[in-house]
């Protein structure tokens, strides 16, 4: 099948200039752009979810309450009693339903009402209820489907085969960002930033291979080389090249496939990744000016299981560095495009203004506070 059938355009080393070149003003402020909520998005830990108890969580100011019942199901309703509008994360489970804390009003998992302690049959028309949200629980996530909920049943949920594997060990992540989704996916995307990490790294020598776009992906293959200076034992650990790390060269692929990202790294002379990073950021506030980064991280396990678990907390410490690294760049992007009052940024990296265009399209208008 080629390319055109395929809708991939695989692009060299620098890419192409393409038609944009430069985003233009038709393009839109891509810091504008909602994320689309027609996909399943993780908006908790599944172990937060304890049975019996109630959780909040949020997705693009849509306020959201998780509770799992006597069943051990988890159950995701619109955080507000019909009645006085008093949140239903303050409320207490009773078998499989949810009681709000005020009048007690009980409710099933789909968010009907199905108790009003004090009317009795016939003393009139109870409101229906509240939004019930279609939810799964899967890889020690619980995810929501925001959007339609037609369209649940025929969107799959990420596929990561190496979470399950018995070859990988995962660690998971869950950190609060400020700033709009579009920028964790450009930094990630965008391996020439390695002058920021360069205290935990060393000097890193990122080569662009190549990339390829579609209408909802893109993905980028970097050859990676160490040329010195000072590196975190944590990095060799996590690339599967000891304690004291090496001069090998690995490659490294990401991919945004809309609204998720990959990253794998492969390192010389191996046929498969040391470790590979699924990632996704929720929007939070109603601007979408916050979001919440969940990420796990597959790590290969060597030969002797009990090294992983002795390099765990250093490279726990190294991927942690790193990421408040990222976050304290991205955050100040956010700070800028909110003293500006628009997005001034001169991206000349053809690679990254192609998944601008992927989130751009493939996004919905933020709706602002209600």
């Amino acid at each position: 099948m080629s390319e055109a059938e395929t809708g991939t355009e695989t692009k060299g080393e620098t890419g192409t200039e393409t038609e944009h070149g430069a985003e233009s003003e038709a393009d839109g402020d891509l810091r504008r752009v909602g994320a689309n909520p027609d996909f399943w998005y993780p908006v908790a830990l599944a172990r937060r979810v304890r049975p019996m108890r109630v959780v909040a969580a949020v997705f693009a100011d849509q306020r959201i309450a998780l509770y799992r019942g006597r069943s051990g199901a988890v159950h995701a309703l619109e955080d507000r009693c019909a009645h006085r509008q008093v949140p239903l994360s303050m409320g207490v489970v009773e078998g499989d339903t949810l009681r709000c804390c005020y009048h007690a009003w009980a409710y099933r998992g789909d968010g009907r009402i199905s108790q009003i302690p004090y009317l009795s049959k016939g003393d009139g028309r109870p409101p229906r209820g509240v939004r019930g949200y279609p939810v799964r629980e899967a890889y020690g996530l619980v995810f929501v489907f925001p959007g339609d909920p037609e369209k649940a049943e025929d969107t799959p949920l990420p596929e990561l085969p190496a979470f399950s594997s018995t070859t990988y060990k995962t660690m998971t992540f869950s950190r609060t960002v400020r700033c709009h989704y579009s920028f964790m996916h450009e930094n990630l995307l965008d391996m020439n930033h390695q002058f920021l990490h360069r205290g935990v790294v060393g000097k890193l020598h990122p080569q662009l291979l190549g990339y390829e776009t579609s209408p909802r992906s893109v993905e980028a293959r970097y050859l990676f080389t160490h040329a010195g200076g000072k590196r975190n034992p944590g990095a060799g650990l996590l690339a599967a090249e000891g304690i004291r790390g090496g001069d090998s060269a690995d490659v490294m692929t990401i991919r945004t496939e809309y609204p998720y990202q990959t990253l794998d790294l492969v390192p010389e002379n191996a046929d498969h990744p040391a470790f590979r990073l699924w990632a996704v950021y929720v929007p939070v506030d109603a601007e979408q000016r916050t979001c919440h980064a969940y990420g796990l991280l597959m790590i290969e396990k060597p030969r002797v299981s009990a090294a992983l678990q002795l390099a765990w907390p250093l490279i726990r410490r190294f991927t942690e560095r790193v990421f408040a690294e990222d976050r304290k760049a991205v955050e100040a992007e956010q700070r800028a495009w909110e003293e500006q009052g628009e997005d001034r940024n001169h991206e000349v990296f053809p690679l990254i203004l192609d998944v601008r265009k992927v989130l751009r399209t493939n996004g919905v208008p933020v709706r602002g506070r209600r």
